[in-house]
């Protein structure tokens, strides 16, 4: 094992204390720090200190790909670390998103390959899917997944806007009306967003108390987006707000958007994203609605699964990532865990040793450490809080 210096990217969205308190910096920072990434993804990739220098996790991986990832996954993944992991500290909502799948992402990579990688209006910037795991850290607050239409639909017409009648009349078909209600939201003409936006805010006073969570979205929503239909597309999802150790999956076509808190992601290397509003960001309603799966989603939380004394994981169906917490205190001193392939270990309270059975590396909090693949389990000591990322060859 050995330390691995993550990349802090300063989206406007992000908490200027999380990330710095986490490593133990002066709070609050001088500018927002919204996400702390780990791993080899070319976006910002991690670095390891060799001799007094400081080398870039994907230079490391390409010398040696069978060496750091292990056969199996160097062959599966084109020589590639398949995961990244972070940080992830909200201040405010992200936009509203899903990810392809991988057929999805390989065949709109291959369309637009030809323009230019920064293009301010490209939606696929590489070949591959991106599903995503959230564990929270603090109260976490966000949308994932449709709800039950028909409740979306009642929720919409109580507000007492006569223009949504079509929206809630598409609901109230079932889930085969989502798309038509959907599309109708995402394509509002321009123009009349403002007064739609702010004829919906007043409508919130009017909605009955057992509504009284989606009227508080509504209000806080438009308050940072008050021209955006995004806000009215929130109240056909699921709204969650997880505890500590609670997670979110979000497969591909899953509409979803963060609103608050403080978490560890784990998602599959990608960067494809397909926002549906509350962003300044390029909106491609036509390939959203192409991508997206229009199922309900009754129960969006994944609860964590015991694996030893100390460790648990949140099992999902994706070879990419596996993700552990380790916990160690008074009761449990060190615990080993059962990891495959390539490993990083990200440590967030107090402080743990991890030993791959080559090198024990000590991690302070908000610090992580890298190692190569390897036939052992990681053994972690101390007292502290750590995730550890690997791979899962078990998945097909």
């Amino acid at each position: 094992m050995e330390l691995l210096t993550g990349r802090i990217r300063d989206y406007a969205w992000g908490s200027r204390t999380v990330i710095a308190q986490l490593q133990g910096r002066p709070a609050p920072a001088p500018g927002p720090e919204a996400e702390l990434w780990l791993g080899a993804h070319p976006g910002a990739p991690s670095q390891v200190r060799r001799g007094g220098a400081l080398v870039g996790l994907p230079e490391l991986i390409d010398q040696d790909p069978v060496g750091w990832l292990g056969e199996t996954t160097a062959t599966r993944f084109d020589g590639r670390l398949p995961y990244l992991m972070k940080v992830l500290a909200a201040e405010t909502p992200l936009s509203l998103q899903a990810h392809p799948d991988a057929a999805q992402a390989r065949a709109g990579y291959a369309a637009q390959s030809k323009q230019p990688s920064t293009s301010a209006v490209r939606n696929y910037v590489d070949p591959h899917h991106k599903p995503e795991l959230l564990v929270a850290l603090s109260e976490f607050d966000a949308l994932c997944g449709f709800r039950a239409p028909q409740l979306s639909a009642e929720v919409l017409a109580a507000l007492g806007v006569d223009e949504l009648e079509p929206v809630t009349k598409a609901l109230r078909v079932g889930p085969g009306g989502l798309p038509e209600a959907l599309e109708r939201l995402l394509r509002w003409p321009v123009p009349q967003r403002p007064a739609l936006v702010a004829a919906a805010v007043a409508g919130a006073d009017r909605l009955p108390t057992r509504y009284a969570a989606d009227a508080a979205l509504l209000r806080r929503l438009a308050g940072h987006y008050p021209v955006d239909p995004g806000v009215l597309v929130a109240l056909l999802l699921n709204q969650v707000t997880l505890a500590p150790g609670e997670a979110i999956w979000m497969p591909a076509g899953n509409l979803h958007a963060y609103l608050r808190g403080a978490g560890v992601e784990i998602m599959a290397a990608s960067d494809n994203v397909l926002r549906g509003g509350l962003t300044p960001k390029h909106v491609d309603v036509a390939e959203l609605l192409r991508v997206l799966r229009f199922e309900v989603l009754d129960d969006p939380v994944v609860r964590a699964r015991p694996v030893a004394s100390g460790v648990v994981t949140w099992p999902v169906p994706v070879a990419e990532f596996a993700l552990h917490r380790v916990v160690l205190d008074a009761g449990v001193r060190q615990a080993s865990v059962p990891v495959d392939g390539p490993r990083v270990v990200l440590c967030v309270a107090g402080e743990v040793t991890v030993d791959d059975g080559v090198a024990a590396v000590p991690i302070p909090s908000g610090q992580a450490a890298v190692g190569p693949a390897g036939g052992t389990p990681l053994v972690v000591s101390g007292t502290g809080t750590a995730f550890v990322a690997s791979v899962d060859p078990s998945i097909d």
